[in-house]
């Protein structure tokens, strides 16, 4: 009988399948740091642009110290992407968290019957002017100023975005208007554009990501529009695709009724 070769031979087989998960698993975990940040097995560096794409549009997105941590945020990428996007990680805006807003602030302040087409805030609601109708309205005007855009977007969960916008009024009502892609507060679902690119559940129809929708702005505002939507959401739809292998299928939740008496 071969009994102690035997445990022995067990005891090594098993110690080399931990060694082996344990280092797949490490491998897992390792990350691009040059390039996506992300993973290695969710890399997306190879549908990230070769470099930052250039746009007159400048970018200024809040990011909700929460969010940070989220692995579904698009936010990073996005800056990938982008070589006008500065992010302020926060959860208000107000002067001396951006010199370009706060030159803004300045000039309007300085200037308090100056056109606010130029700045701009994303955020769904009844007040909302259509980032069409904006576009639209600015070329009326001959400040070449107007032609560079400056975007703000608020990233965090819909109920941190509200709260975000609220707390930034103060600041950004001197000198921006608020401004919304196509939405519908009455029907409920994901983004109306790319039903594939859902990565959390929406309030309503035509809200998305904050990823996206920069993208779909940047289609309005700038004059190679199209192409750049094309890039960021190419990025995007790769990144879906990746989470959507790990997501499980959700079961429609049964409203409880309640109890008579």
């Amino acid at each position: 009988m071969n009994t102690q070769e035997d445990s022995f031979s067990s005891a090594f087989a098993t110690t080399t399948s931990s060694f082996d998960d344990h280092h797949h698993h490490q491998a897992r975990r390792r990350t691009c740091a040059n390039g996506c940040d992300r993973p290695v097995n969710v890399c997306l560096c190879h549908t990230l642009p070769p470099n930052p794409l250039p746009t007159s549009t400048k970018v200024v997105i809040l990011h909700h110290p929460h969010e940070r941590r989220h692995k579904l945020a698009t936010v990073p990428l996005l800056s990938k992407c982008l070589r006008n996007c500065e992010i302020i990680v926060g959860r208000k805006l107000k002067y001396g968290d951006s010199k370009l807003l706060d030159s803004l602030y300045d000039r309007a302040c300085g200037n308090p019957n100056l056109p606010r087409w130029r700045a701009l805030y994303l955020f769904p609601g009844l007040n909302a002017l259509p980032l069409a109708e904006i576009n639209q309205k600015k070329s009326s005007f001959d400040d070449d100023d107007m032609n560079d855009h400056v975007l703000v977007a608020f990233d965090g969960t819909w109920r941190h975005a509200k709260e975000m916008v609220h707390a930034s009024l103060p600041f950004l009502s001197k000198f921006s208007l608020q401004a919304c892609l196509d939405f519908d507060a009455g029907v409920g679902g994901p983004t109306i554009f790319d039903s594939d690119l859902i990565l959390r559940r929406e309030p309503f129809g035509g809200c998305m990501s904050t990823m996206e929708a920069v993208a779909r702005c940047l289609r309005v505002l700038e004059s190679n529009g199209i192409e750049i939507e094309s890039r960021i959401i190419e990025v995007l739809r790769t990144m879906v695709s990746f989470q959507a292998c790990f997501l499980k299928p959700m079961k429609p939740r049964h409203k409880l009724k309640k109890a008579k008496g």
